[in-house]
């Protein structure tokens, strides 16, 4: 055989390959609005710039007929391109090929460009759509399984993991999603579930549908598993990209800096309006965010869920920043078990990969309550304490208004590590409300008064001038400067620039002990 024979063989094996499960399955998937696993790459890599690895392996499983299967690719596309310039891998399962389920070849396929990124130091995204394990292939695919889980667990801190979930998601393939950075789902399309509809009637007689049991928005919004909701593929691949450029490549660079395109020295006369005068109004801290960043671009992470908690990235004069912010429109902004969870997650993400990180505070409190009690507010909420004081990289902390008690503390206090922490003139910082303290530490004053609830207010009052503002914090150094709310943007941003060489270490040990 000759050499044009040889490439006319190599290019009728790559058409059989990249044809993935036929032109009827492909159609199939294209009717329930779903892109192919090629499409997916297609769009979320720089045009043209996808390269694809393994695509000939076979899987060698001779059970239950397999042996007269043929499964081109395995049922999933490897391999490894640019997304704005800069290297990523990716895998995109492929639900034409035996519905994308994962096998031991498939699985090692996965294996490959996980150990690929991580030895490259380049951000890894997997695009879920399977079917689950192969159940021909036994203990060979729940291997399969095990082997990743372990790689997304050596990977985590290492380089940034993304995963996609673009169609089902049951049982044990569920784990490593969970294991990975960020999941990405969208409305109508995505499933995530460990036991399905049909399992959870057998056994506790409830009915419930796909979508309300693992949903694109049950899942954002409920149970705090899913990250980013899109309402189509297309928009959920866009905001990939758009978060991968706000991450470095890995744990030893520096987030990618833009040129800055707004002005350092910009003042936002607005920002006076925002905060109200009346301690108990609500108020959107989103409009505080958006008016100090540049050009007013957030990119909220879980805006659904926990949403008395607002975290997300942003930029300061072209340099990233990560952002948590209390908020007032949510349960006064009072932490509670799932807030914690998220702030504390976003902490620890941000501190792995070397983003700064920037908090605005205003909670009265913890949330009180039997429910947030009986469900553990108590290591919940010691997992926001234990992230900020783990995190060495720079850490700027901003109090708007309320500052209360152990919630003061937990919002990356001075005491937590702040290595600056700035007041507005509005801010009240104190271990508890103006009405607590004073129905503690006046209590018999006001009993022997002639007119109690007069002799109360009065009291609130004095407590209130007393210390219920920046300056006792201020006076004793827990805050540096007491600013003006205009020029938060230029504060913060000479701030960043001042710890921007920041190095601090931590006694030496094999890890902490996280309270889970």
């Amino acid at each position: 055989m000759g050499i044009e024979e040889k490439l006319e063989e190599l290019k009728r094996r790559i058409e059989t390959v990249q044809a993935g499960g036929g032109a009827e399955r492909i159609k199939k998937q294209h009717a329930k609005g779903k892109l192919t696993a090629r499409e997916r790459l297609d769009r979320l890599f720089d045009e043209g710039s996808f390269i694809e690895v393994d695509q000939f392996v076979r899987h060698r499983c001779t059970e239950f007929g397999m042996e007269k299967v043929e499964a081109p690719g395995e049922g999933v596309v490897t391999g490894y391109g640019t997304i704005d310039g800069r290297l990523v891998y990716a895998f995109a399962q492929d639900f034409t090929v035996i519905g994308g389920t994962l096998g031991e070849m498939h699985a090692a396929k996965v294996c490959k460009v996980m150990d690929l990124a991580v030895k490259t130091g380049a951000p890894l995204v997997g695009l879920n759509d399977s079917g689950g394990a192969r159940i021909q292939e036994g203990v060979d695919a729940l291997n399969g399984y095990g082997n990743i889980f372990y790689r997304n667990t050596l990977a985590s801190g290492v380089i940034p993991q993304i995963s996609v979930i673009m169609g089902p998601s049951a049982g044990g393939a569920v784990y490593s999603p969970a294991l990975t950075d960020f999941v990405f789902m969208v409305d109508k399309v995505s499933q995530m579930f460990i036991t399905g509809p049909q399992v959870i009637k057998a056994v506790t007689g409830e009915e419930v549908s796909f979508e309300e049991l693992g949903g694109a928005m049950t899942h954002n919004r409920v149970s705090g598993v899913a990250h980013f909701f899109a309402e189509t593929e297309e928009q959920c691949l866009a905001l990939v990209r758009q978060l991968l450029s706000y991450l470095p490549s890995n744990n030893l660079e520096d987030p990618p800096v833009k040129e800055p395109v707004d002005d350092i020295n910009r003042c936002e006369e607005n920002l006076l309006a925002v905060v109200p005068t009346d301690s108990n109004k609500p108020y959107e801290v989103r409009e505080i965010i958006t008016a100090v960043v540049d050009s007013g671009e957030f990119l909220e992470v879980q805006p659904y869920f926990a949403q008395n908690m607002v975290v997300g990235f942003a930029r300061l004069n072209g340099r990233p920043v990560g952002i948590l912010a209390n908020q007032p429109r949510v349960l006064a902004g009072c932490l509670d078990i799932n807030a914690s969870d998220k702030a504390a997650r976003f902490v620890r993400f941000c501190d792995a990969f070397n983003i700064p990180l920037l908090t605005f505070v205003d909670t009265p409190g913890y949330l009180p309550g039997t429910d947030q009690e009986y469900g553990g507010i108590i290591r919940h909420g010691a997992k926001l304490l234990y992230a900020y004081s783990e995190a060495t990289v720079p850490k700027i902390t901003v109090v708007l208004r309320k500052a209360y008690g152990g919630a003061y503390l937990a919002m990356c206090s001075r005491s937590l590590g702040a290595d600056q922490a700035f007041a507005w003139p509005t801010a009240e910082i104190a271990v508890m409300g103006p009405e607590g303290a004073a129905n503690i530490i006046f209590r018999r004053e006001i009993q022997e008064s002639d007119d109690p609830p007069s002799k109360r207010q009065e009291k609130v009052q004095e407590y209130r001038d007393k210390f219920t503002n920046p300056y006792v914090a201020a006076g004793r150094g827990y805050i540096d400067a007491v600013i003006d709310p205009r020029e938060t943007r230029p504060r913060l941003i000479m701030a960043l620039m001042a710890l921007a060489s920041k190095r601090e270490t931590r006694p030496a040990k094999k890890h902490g002990n996280i309270p889970v």
